[in-house]
């Protein structure tokens, strides 16, 4: 296979999940077919399956991807953040932007209906994630910003649940609650738990700057 067929099919696969990932954020995967797909490229079905098993294929291919995603997103706020709190209000920033353009079923269709793929968004959550969380909590600590006293791994632990738990329907139905606004007030909640006098000033200052940057852009 000479480079010019070898981009062109390579262009083609990353097209069919481009275009999928679209339609999943957009109405959820459950109510999606192959058909939509097609229909959404403007190609024939059979094309999509030239390059894909079936829809489980496209679904689990498209978390792997966003899990590398979220990864590398998750190390560079670490690294560009000011200190453990920045750090945080940045990451719950990053999930209010994924909030906003995911169809809020999408969660529980992939738990639901497609184990490969809800097996991968569990590793990433179990692994990368806590990790991110317990060095998160570490940091703090070490800028006197958390309390020294927490247990960091059960902590951790639980902060992870509660992202989860935010994104479950069973728990706050989407008809009757913002998903962001869910997972801010438990995020506020979390954080004053663990937060020292002074990491409680660092938040108000946070929390009004925001405000402030807000109402410049409003006005």
């Amino acid at each position: 296979m000479n480079n010019q067929v070898k981009e062109n099919v390579n262009g083609t696969r990353a097209r069919i999940l481009q275009a999928a990932q679209e339609l999943f954020y957009s109405y959820g995967i459950r109510s999606i077919t192959m058909d939509d797909i097609a229909r959404h490229l403007a190609i024939s079905k059979k094309t999509i399956y030239q390059f894909f098993d079936d829809k489980h294929q496209i679904v689990h291919e498209l978390c792997k991807k966003d899990c590398r995603m979220n990864e590398e997103r998750m190390i560079l706020i670490a690294a560009n953040s000011s200190d453990a709190l920045d750090e945080i209000l940045q990451s719950m920033d990053f999930l209010g932007e994924m909030l906003s353009r995911m169809n809020p079923n999408l969660i529980y269709d992939l738990q639901k209906y497609h184990p490969a793929g809800w097996k991968e968004f569990n590793n990433f959550r179990e692994q990368s994630l806590l990790g991110t969380v317990e060095a998160n909590l570490k940091k703090g600590i070490k800028q006197g910003l958390y309390r020294s006293d927490i247990n960091i791994k059960i902590l951790a632990k639980l902060r992870v649940e509660e992202v989860q738990m935010g994104l479950n329907p069973a728990f706050f139905a989407p008809s009757k609650f913002n998903l962001h606004e869910v997972q801010l007030a438990l995020l506020e909640h979390f954080l004053y738990g663990i937060l020292t006098l002074q990491g409680n000033r660092l938040l108000i200052r946070y929390k009004t700057g925001k405000k402030t940057k807000k109402q410049k852009v409003v006005a």
